[in-house]
């Protein structure tokens, strides 16, 4: 699951972020909502924790943008504006809930799990990226229509790259996400099954694909899925927005009140 937060006070920002991180989610966290579009736009999260009172465009505005156009996304708005007609527009704008500043970080963390939890049963079993198709549901893989037998670890591996959707994917995350290992761990355990994975999908040829490979290396960075007509080579990925854990800039304790 991968969160983003979207909250212009940086220590505030840092904070969340470093909760729903300590819940085992992918948090990325940006501080304006020109960026918060963007981001949605390119990696539409599971789930987008927005505060109202943003620089460049306000909180109500990317609701705005985004109604309509991004369903994978749920949102939860955190808000200061104690008006009822506020949130009742937050609501019909597309928001899946709303909380109200001060506000319990316990209470924060449940909603996104009750969000997510939502979100989850009402899914679509299939990914897909690039002519690659994943049922999760019947535990199949396709490639341009020719089925592909992987062994468990394989599946897993495929399904997070498909999350992903083309994003970069760093041999840390995988060995924490897919393997449930130390990020640090000393073990090519990931290049091992990179290559098992590539030579299975290469047997399921796409038409047209020139025989390019499904799963692309980032040089210095990781693996990605390569996108149907996109070319060969390794290329660049870096981050976009702040990522990782929040050290000491949060505010408050785990039990008390957040403010606005």
């Amino acid at each position: 699951m991968r969160i983003l937060i979207v909250e212009d006070d940086r220590a505030l920002g840092l904070f969340l972020q470093k909760g729903l991180l300590l819940e085992g989610r992918t948090v990325d966290w940006v501080g304006d909502g020109d960026a918060a579009v963007r981001y949605v736009s390119e990696q539409e999260p599971d789930l987008m924790v927005l505060d109202l009172g943003l620089p460049c465009r306000d909180g109500m505005d990317v609701l705005v943008e985004m109604q309509g156009r991004f369903h994978r996304t749920a949102v939860l708005v955190l808000t200061g504006r104690s008006q009822v007609e506020e949130r009742v527009r937050c609501l019909d704008l597309g928001a899946d809930d709303c909380l109200l500043k001060p506000f319990s970080l316990q209470e924060l963390l449940a909603r996104c799990r009750a969000i997510l939890r939502r979100k989850e049963l009402f899914a679509d079993p299939t990914l897909r990226h690039g002519g690659v198709e994943m049922n999760r549901m019947e535990r199949k893989v396709r490639r341009g229509g020719v089925e592909v037998e992987l062994t468990g670890k394989e599946f897993a591996l495929l399904e997070f790259l498909l999350q992903r959707k083309g994003q970069c994917c760093t041999r840390a995350e995988l060995l924490r996400e897919v393997w449930k290992m130390a990020p640090d761990s000393a073990t090519n355990v990931v290049d091992v099954y990179i290559n098992y994975l590539r030579r299975k999908m290469s047997e399921a040829q796409v038409e047209g694909d020139a025989g390019e490979g499904v799963i692309e290396t980032v040089r210095g960075q990781g693996y990605r899925l390569r996108s149907v007509g996109v070319s060969g080579g390794m290329g660049e990925c870096g981050p976009m927005v702040m990522a990782g854990g929040g050290g000491r800039d949060g505010a408050g304790g785990d039990s008390g009140l957040v403010a606005a």
